[in-house]
């Protein structure tokens, strides 16, 4: 068997454990923590999605996207899956605030970039502590897409 050299494979397995589970709650939290505001049309989520010229269905979609991101996330069976989502979800928002939004947003103090940047970053180092499973993961896809004829 060969060797995993890399920081995060060195990790006690217990450690690893409870790292990846630190890391998948603050996503999870983070990501559902942010839907009520979405939902519940607050000013300050609405001001955002009209910034970028998309409420507000822009809102909605992007909270459903999230709600299913964090529950993915917490399941050990869809914890690939929903790091993927998570992190392709964090880079849009981030690219908003980069590009559109400005880091802080009605003065919030950069706090809305800071949690994109901390779910991001989870969802990164999940994936790559997950990274064995990709090929599996890419071949259930494609394999999924290219038998329905897509």
């Amino acid at each position: 068997m060969a060797k995993n050299h890399s920081l995060i494979s060195s990790l006690p397995m217990k450690r690893t454990i409870i790292f990846s589970w630190i890391l998948r709650l603050l996503a999870a939290i983070i990501l559902l923590q942010t839907l009520f505001f979405k939902f519940t049309a607050a000013d300050e989520s609405v001001f955002i999605f009209t910034q970028m010229g998309i409420e507000p269905w822009g809102r909605i979609v992007t909270g459903i996207a999230e709600l299913i991101a964090a529950i993915f996330i917490l399941n050990r069976a869809t914890l690939l899956l929903g790091a993927l989502l998570g992190m392709g979800i964090m880079t849009g928002a981030i690219l908003s605030h980069i590009v559109i939004l400005g880091i802080e947003i009605q003065e919030d103090g950069g706090q809305l970039f800071i949690y994109a940047s901390l779910v991001w970053l989870s969802c990164v180092i999940l994936i790559l502590m997950n990274r064995q499973q990709l090929p599996v993961f890419l071949e259930k896809m494609v394999g999924k897409s290219t038998k329905n004829g897509l």
